[in-house]
């Protein structure tokens, strides 16, 4: 007896085909719903790290302040613990975005820290807030060419290297205790606050220039006048751009205003950071054609607005700026906690610890230079050594650089960096806001 066909196949053809369909059908649901489970996990991995960072950070934040304590101290050992080195609790996909994180925050206090400054304040402190963006760094890379070779047993190139990822003052760490400063008018009488701001905001762009240039010449390049030439022209294009786009908000804000479309001040911050994250961007574009410092076109741009506008508004955008760093202040530091591996503070040993102070003093020299003939009292000058002692922000970020690039030096490199993170940034956040009401005087005239 032959077997049915239908449409020319045999029904037992059909139904294992109906059978395959059916199970690739019920498969591919069935892995749809894995990879959904697991983004959704990972997600819930995310929000917790971030539930993490913010309520230990803060916490720890409080126990410091409760301990007359900076709060920074609490969110740097908050991240140290909770990073990738010791308890491993944040999830990697936080980690991956946390130099972006970072540079968002610091964001949010450039543009407090525009708001709070006036032109007529920055002027007061001219030549010496010039000197005070290169002669400190200046000094203390000098400090480690000549010293780290025979404490450290490295070569006068690795040195300068070495100098060049410390030398940079920390903003994160300087810029919130400046514009503190300046809201409570201690010190704003000779423009104090104002020429270190400014000052700690060049002295980045300065420094990653040389280490850029040396760690080139370490690995068999040479060093590009070019290179050099981009330093005033990074900052002086960044303050044109900022100022060009803070006009162009300002025009924008009052254009609005006068065809009755009042945009609300909570508006107005979120246009802008948007303009503030763009012209960070900007920067990015023009790397390798045109040297453009993002972070002081932002600076540039809130001054302008500062500048521009009505006192009230500028003083109202202020203050919500001040209540986004609350949030921000924890990621910023928690994070930068986070990227320290303690592992190599504990093989930098004591002969890394006196280095750093010796570079220090160092530096202290430099620091005192710039003030020289100016109407600065010794107490005032001993302030501004002090305010200029914090590392941490550029540190973290290129601490690693060397190691990563296979320079033989790369690891005591790391260890010196990791080291003066975890010494100098709690160093001078007590410094500064421990001394500032003995040091420096408050003007009472406003």
């Amino acid at each position: 007896m032959g077997m049915k066909y239908s449409h020319g196949k045999p029904k037992l053809l059909i139904q294992a085909d109906d059978f395959y369909d059916f199970m690739s059908q019920e498969a591919s649901a069935f892995f749809a719903f894995i990879n959904a489970f697991t983004i959704f996990l990972r997600r819930l991995i995310m929000l917790a790290s971030l539930s993490l960072i913010f309520l230990v950070g803060l916490v720890m934040g409080a126990i410091c302040q409760k301990l007359k304590l900076p709060r920074i101290i609490g969110m740097l050992v908050t991240g140290i613990v909770l990073g990738p080195y010791v308890l491993d609790f944040l999830d990697p996909s936080i980690l991956s975005i946390s130099a972006d994180l970072r540079k968002m925050a610091l964001i949010i206090i450039l543009i407090k820290a525009g708001l709070s400054l006036d032109l007529k304040d920055l002027k007061k402190a001219g030549r010496s807030a010039i000197l005070m963006s290169f002669v400190p760094a200046s000094c203390e890379i000098t400090g480690y060419v000549l010293l780290a070779p025979v404490i450290l047993g490295i070569n006068h190139a690795e040195a300068a290297i070495m100098g060049a990822v410390l030398a940079a003052v920390s903003p994160a760490v300087v810029v919130p205790r400046m514009v503190m400063l300046i809201e409570k008018r201690y010190g704003t009488d000779k423009a104090i606050p104002q020429m270190i701001l400014s000052g700690a905001s060049c002295d980045d762009i300065f420094v990653i220039v040389l280490f850029t240039t040396f760690l080139n010449v370490a690995q068999g390049g040479r060093a590009n006048v070019m290179d050099f030439v981009n330093i005033p022209v990074s900052i002086i294009l960044g303050i044109i751009l900022g100022i060009v786009t803070g006009l162009g908000l300002y025009l924008f804000f009052e254009t609005s205003y006068a065809r009755r479309h009042t945009v609300r001040n909570s508006m107005k911050v979120i246009i802008v950071l948007g303009f503030s994250f763009l012209l960070i961007a900007i920067e990015g574009w023009l790397e390798g054609k045109v040297s453009v410092s993002g972070l002081l076109a932002v600076v540039a741009m809130a001054c302008t607005l500062k500048f521009k506008c009505v006192p009230d508004v500028s003083a109202r955008l202020s203050e919500k700026f001040g209540k986004l760093w609350l949030a921000a202040e924890v990621i910023l530091f928690v994070l930068v906690g986070a990227a320290v591996d303690i592992r190599y503070t504990l093989k930098a040993g004591l002969p890394a610890l006196l280095m750093i102070l010796a570079a220090l003093v160092f530096r202290a020299a430099g620091v005192l230079f710039c003030t020289i003939k100016t109407n600065l009292t010794w107490k005032e000058r001993l302030f501004c050594v002090i305010a200029y002692l914090p590392k941490a922000t550029v540190q973290a970020a290129i601490g690693s650089v060397p190691l990563a690039a296979g320079l033989p030096c790369g690891q005591i490199m790391l260890s010196v960096a990791v080291l003066a993170i975890i010494v100098t940034a709690p160093l001078g956040a007590i410094g500064i806001d421990c001394t500032y009401k003995r040091l420096l005087t408050e003007d009472k005239t406003h």
